[in-house]
């Protein structure tokens, strides 16, 4: 099976892409078309918002780590991923000056794939948590 057929390593490899920072291969594992149920209103939508993130994760932090946790498929094609990020707070992330602070919070993404990419999201970022680290 390779990778454009199996829903989990394709959400594997866009937790790698989270830690790499490359954008460019954003493209090759999510839909242009992606539908992002959990949007925040007023920022960018579908596959440029992954874009986005991608890019402040890079800008907001060094030594990125992130950890898979657990994965699983669900009868109807979910796949649910949940992940540990690590790293240090070495730039702006959203309007919050580097503090030069190691981070860690979790998350859980649910994502589905269809024609090789993933066409759809709902995640949830344990952010209350990365924002206390911040500003401890």
């Amino acid at each position: 099976m390779t990778m454009g057929n199996d829903p989990g390593a394709l959400a594997s490899a866009i937790l790698k892409v989270y830690e790499s920072g490359d954008i460019a291969r954003v493209d090759d594992l999510i839909s242009p078309d992606l539908i992002d149920h959990n949007q925040p209103l007023g920022t960018a939508s579908g596959i440029d918002a992954v874009r986005v993130l991608v890019g402040a994760v890079k800008e907001g932090f060094s030594d990125t780590r992130i950890e898979e946790i657990f994965q699983g498929l669900t009868t109807d094609g979910w796949v649910v991923s949940q992940w540990r990020m690590t790293g240090v707070h070495t730039g702006d992330w959203f309007g919050t000056p580097a503090t030069g602070r190691s981070v860690s919070f979790t998350g859980i993404d649910l994502w589905r794939a269809a024609d090789g990419k993933m066409v759809e999201v709902r995640h949830a970022e344990d952010l209350l948590q990365l924002q206390a680290q911040l500003t401890a």
